[in-house]
């Protein structure tokens, strides 16, 4: 496998950390900064409620379907390769997406914007581990997680601020210029890397993959639109079950399978892949309809909306850096089921609003859910990878993710059939919060219950891995 050294001599050794940078901030700050945009472009392109939740699931789901696929075949084609690829497909669908003159074909470039995310986020962990090693490894891994914590951080406020001060579109456009800097960094720095040949694709698992969690967040957007009975949510719903089992299936009998579903033989690592998924509906899904609520019922500005929720990202930002100083000795299983008690009481907290309630009534909520979000999501990848067997840990990562982002659009979809009920908007929320808060109790309670303490070395405390060198 070829890779650049880093500690060699030469122009630029952090150009490469750059670059991969850029491409995760890019993608990671696209799946929330659309929410403080979300009523002026509902208001312009006269979007349905439901055409609403597309333009956060499409993005969303299009990470989740197709991230392992992305990184399965970056493995083979090349890593810099596909993410040069990637960050093409990203711009242009970034630029369609300013350009959009209707909501359907907004909504396709959303999809097309989260496909070329897939692929992006697939590759930067991978360049990052071919291109550095020992001490700079440790850095650029530090560095690579300190801007996805700041990612999450900056996209309401900087959301709000171009849409109010410019137009909605241009959350889309800033990605035009970021994006050429990184492809121009990647092609002036970052050598190609890829799996020795002898090993394929598995396109069984990556079609009916991609084809089940498509179909069942579809199905369920539909169920509150149109209801539980009709055929445009059973058709769907039935397609998912009907592709989860051929994706079983295929992924059983494949040599190489782009999932191995003998991880989830272990309690511990199933009870982690159930925490990662729950937790991002129990912290994130909600914040949509939060700022629909702060917008079109208080009034408020998308400057004022993106402030009114960042107390949750910058108490996470800060608790995740300062971590690993305040506990030293914080055992993943504890972090992660810790962290989703936290989640669940802090929107517990969020679920008290009341007909003459303001913004600030939310500040208190989002605090707490900040502190678990900042004990839980650092702590994923390492538990994941922890309890997967050595030779699968690029692959435990890669599960991590997927499953995150699946979590994130199948809660986007579930909350807003509660969102859309007959009741005063302040109370729909209540009901959002409260479901919030029983799915991050639940989540945090298996994994209390399910994750064994650690008995070997976390295979984050070694040196990290790619997908490739996970495989063997």
């Amino acid at each position: 496998m070829t890779h650049t050294q880093a500690s060699g001599t030469g122009p630029a050794p952090w150009s490469p950390l750059v670059a991969a940078c850029l491409g995760a901030f890019m993608l990671l700050v696209d799946v929330t900064i659309v929410m403080v945009a979300l009523p002026g472009i509902t208001a312009d392109l006269h979007l349905s409620f439901s055409g609403t939740q597309w333009l956060l699931d499409g993005y969303a789901l299009a990470l989740a379907a197709l991230l392992l696929a992305a990184g399965s075949y970056a493995d083979h084609a090349g890593r810099r390769r596909v993410y040069l690829a990637a960050l093409a497909v990203f711009a242009l669908a970034s630029l369609a997406c300013g350009l959009a003159p209707s909501g359907g074909l907004l909504l396709a470039a959303r999809v097309l914007q989260g496909a070329g995310g897939a692929a992006m986020m697939a590759t930067t962990l991978a360049l990052i581990s071919a291109t550095y090693h020992g001490r700079q490894r440790g850095i650029a891994f530090g560095v690579w997680g300190g801007v996805n914590g700041a990612a999450a951080a900056i996209a309401p406020v900087l959301g709000g601020l171009l849409t109010e001060h410019l137009h909605w579109r241009a959350i889309f456009l800033v990605n035009l210029p970021i994006s050429l800097v990184a492809a121009w960094l990647t092609m002036r720095t970052v050598k190609e890397s890829r799996l020795p040949g002898g090993s394929r694709l598995d396109w069984a698992g990556m079609i009916t993959f991609t084809v089940a969690a498509g179909a069942l967040t579809y199905g369920l957007i539909e169920a509150g639109q149109h209801g539980w009975t009709s055929a445009r949510t059973l058709l769907p719903l039935a397609g998912a079950a009907v592709s989860a089992v051929a994706f079983v299936l295929a992924e059983t009998r494949s040599e190489q399978p782009m999932l191995d579903l003998r991880m989830f033989a272990g309690r511990s690592f199933s009870g982690i892949m159930v925490g990662a998924a729950l937790l991002m509906p129990a912290a994130f899904a909600c914040l949509a309809f939060t700022s629909l609520w702060l917008q079109q019922d208080l009034g408020l500005g998308p400057v004022m909306t993106g402030l009114a929720l960042s107390p949750m990202a910058a108490t996470s930002l800060l608790v995740s850096v300062a971590g690993s100083r305040l506990f030293p000795r914080l055992s993943p299983r504890v972090a992660l089921g810790g962290g989703l008690l936290l989640i669940a009481a802090g929107a517990l907290l969020q679920g008290l609003l009341g007909a003459h309630s303001t913004w600030t009534a939310l500040a208190p909520g989002l605090v707490v859910t900040g502190v678990g979000v900042g004990l839980a999501i650092p702590s994923l990848s390492s538990a994941a990878m922890a309890y997967a067997p050595p030779q699968r840990a690029g692959m435990a990562a890669g599960t991590v993710n997927t499953v995150r982002q699946l979590g994130y659009a199948l809660g986007v979809a579930v909350l807003g059939i509660l969102y859309q009920a007959d009741l005063a908007p302040y109370a729909a929320l209540n009901d959002v919060y409260r479901a919030s808060a029983v799915t991050g109790l639940v989540a945090g309670l298996l994994v209390l219950a399910a994750v064994r303490p650690v008995t070997r070395q976390p295979a984050a405390a070694r040196e990290p891995v790619t997908r490739a060198e996970a495989r063997g």
